[in-house]
């Protein structure tokens, strides 16, 4: 059973880790500012479907950038002292609760960035801050999910690219279909339907997470 107190205590740590070292969430923020404003300086203020579609592709390799590489860090002296103070259920939660706190932070930070840039096009401004905030929620929780199987295979980027691709693509999808209702002047039906459904997705992808990681953690 997870224990919640080396959950809260492996959360802090990656904070502080965060804090004190800084250079992946400067590099993030780099990343983010400089893909933004080389689009502006591009296109301008394009129109509603390539706003939305150029948000969700510089969403993706933030989460790659910001998310896949949190297990890669880790070296086997760190993992092995972290099997020794913590289970795999307890880390891989620890895991899963810091990306996502991470990549809403990203979400939120390039609505704004977006918004500033490249203009506001949205009719319904809070419904899609609320989509990126579960989109963004969501593909932290995959490349996590990624990232900790990967990070005990030999060839980990060919590794997460392959298991990665057939996972990432529907969601996208999914989630360019659920955000395009924020242009819409009027909400339209089905909302509520795809929005359960890429709840149910994080739901599988957390479980698998509990359940498969273990196993890997034993090596």
């Amino acid at each position: 059973m997870p224990n919640t107190k080396h959950i809260i205590a492996l959360i802090k740590k990656d904070v502080l880790l965060e804090t004190r070292q800084q250079y992946t969430l400067y590099g993030i923020l780099l990343y983010l500012c400089s893909t933004i404003f080389i689009v502006y300086l591009s296109i301008g203020q394009p129109e509603e479907k390539i706003w939305n579609a150029l948000f969700w592709i510089i969403q993706l390799f933030v989460c790659v950038n910001a998310v896949a590489k949190s297990f890669l860090a880790e070296n086997k002296g760190r993992m092995l002292y972290y099997y020794s103070i913590a289970g795999a259920v307890d880390f891989v939660i620890a895991k899963l609760v810091f990306n996502l706190l991470l990549m809403l932070l990203m979400s939120f930070l390039s609505i704004i960035l977006f918004t500033l840039l490249l203009g506001n096009p949205l009719n319904n401004i809070f419904i899609f801050i609320g989509i990126a905030l579960l989109g963004g929620g969501s593909l932290s929780l995959v490349f996590t999910f990624l990232a900790a199987i990967a990070a005990k295979a030999q060839q980990q980027a060919a590794l997460m690219a392959i298991m990665g691709f057939p996972i990432i693509v529907p969601q996208l999808l999914l989630l360019n279909k659920i955000s395009t209702i924020a242009f819409a002047q009027v909400v339209q039906e089905g909302l509520w339907q795809m929005i359960f459904l890429m709840l149910g997705l994080d739901v599988l992808i957390v479980a698998l997470a509990i359940i498969l990681f273990p196993f890997l953690w034993k090596d």
